[in-house]
């Protein structure tokens, strides 16, 4: 039995798919710990993990208290700052604590730079796992960022932006904090962080399918391409059964999320409740932080804090959310056709690339009001095409168990 030791940043949609990991794993008879933030606790141990906290002094509430969190420019910085630095330390002393050498393996998430750390320092196997394409830089397709045109002209103009990104914005703003704590246990400085560092030199795992995002020549050679990790607490939160009656006492809904970790959705909500005003629609409104919602909502739409997308997105008609690759892939899954708000992060990527596929759009945040969206989706729900790209698209993510599919890689790396 081997001990496998997950360790992730990030909200719910980064935590889910290494939830699901873990349970596989657990399943193929192996000890799971997972090592992540305490908002967390109460799902690892449901699933029967070990965990351990690495933020206990942080309340995740207070940490995405932030609005520049969702600033198309400045979120990635203060994603470092405020999670990133923050969990460096604890992960690898929380690994250094329980690695036991030939019968311990880590599985880490992108952010997860501790994990990163000890594999160096401790000898540790680490498979790497990334959950999106934008976490992969190339010459030849290039990911869609913010104020950056890494996917438009010659390869040695997107090779110069690159080398101009890293020299001026992303090694400035990580390596003076990690190289501080590699070198108070004997390590080398470490640069070109989102070039190489962060990439496991044994694996790295790219949690979405081939027909999504294909490997490119440049990525690291040691990829191997998985599938969409269908987690979303299904097995351990139930369907609330106010949610089931109310899906089962009329037409399928349209469902929106702004992601689990927004508490700025506010006009995102009141967007979503005039749309389906506009459209005659049922909606219903998802979030953890009921602040969000408006204090009157048509009859037609009501607020629930959650619900495991696997179950609820096949009785949907729509789906409207942020663009985060978890919410876009159970979309996708369910058939139904989606929009989407990219704010920042990958969510610009991935709402081109659902746009190419053909089964949804997308609306900035500048432009999201209910007209805007009540007509998006009018479209879409009207067209046969969108409707057969869905289901197309369901029928390919059918075939296989990706989750199967990554432990195998797991186990053999």
């Amino acid at each position: 039995m081997t001990h496998y030791l997950i360790c992730a940043v990030g909200s719910s949609g980064d935590v889910h798919p290494f939830v699901g990991l873990g349970r596989k794993l657990q399943q193929r008879g192996h000890r799971v710990t997972l090592i992540t933030a305490g908002y967390f606790r109460k799902l690892a141990e449901a699933s029967g993990f070990g965990f351990v906290d690495t933020m206990p002094e942080c309340d995740f509430h207070q940490l995405v208290n932030d609005p520049d969190l969702w600033h198309p420019t400045k979120g990635t910085k203060r994603v470092m700052q405020l999670a990133v630095r923050k969990n460096l330390e604890p992960v690898y002393r929380a690994i250094e604590q329980l690695y036991v050498p030939g019968s311990t393996r880590l599985v880490a998430s992108s952010l997860a730079f501790g994990a990163r750390v000890a594999q160096e320092k401790l000898d540790a196997p680490l498979v790497s796992v990334h959950l999106s394409p934008v976490l992969f830089r190339s010459e030849f397709e290039g990911p869609r960022l913010p104020r950056l045109m890494l996917h438009l002209g010659p390869r040695w103009f997107k090779r110069f932006q690159w080398w101009f990104a890293d020299r001026t914005v992303i090694d400035p703003m990580i390596c003076p904090w990690l190289n501080g704590f590699r070198s108070t246990l004997g390590l080398a400085p470490a640069h070109r962080i989102f070039r190489d560092w962060w990439h496991s030199p044994r694996r790295v795992l790219a949690m979405f399918p081939e027909w999504f995002a294909a490997k490119q020549p440049d990525w690291p050679a040691q990829t191997v391409l998985a599938g969409f990790p269908l987690y979303s607490e299904e097995g351990i939160t139930p369907m609330p059964s106010e949610l089931d009656r109310f899906l089962s006492d009329g037409p399928a809904p349209i469902a929106f999320t702004p992601g689990s970790a927004n508490i700025f959705g506010m006009k995102f909500f009141q967007a979503a409740a005039d749309a389906c005003k506009i459209l005659g629609k049922r909606g219903i409104l998802l979030t953890r932080f009921a602040e969000q919602i408006p204090t009157s909502l048509p009859p037609n739409v009501r607020h629930f804090d959650f619900a495991p997308f696997k179950e609820l997105l096949p009785r949907c008609e729509a789906l409207v959310h942020h663009g985060g690759i978890g919410s876009l892939s159970q979309a996708m899954s369910a058939g139904i056709p989606q929009v989407i708000m990219p704010m920042g992060f990958d969510q610009i990527d991935n709402a081109h690339r659902v746009g190419s596929l053909g089964v949804g759009d997308s609306l900035f945040p500048k432009r999201f009001d209910g007209d805007r969206l009540a007509m998006t989706l009018r479209n879409l729900m009207a067209n046969p095409n969108t409707a057969g790209a869905c289901k197309q698209l369901a029928e390919k993510i059918a075939q296989g168990d990706s989750l199967e599919l990554a432990c195998d890689v797991i186990e053999a790396s």
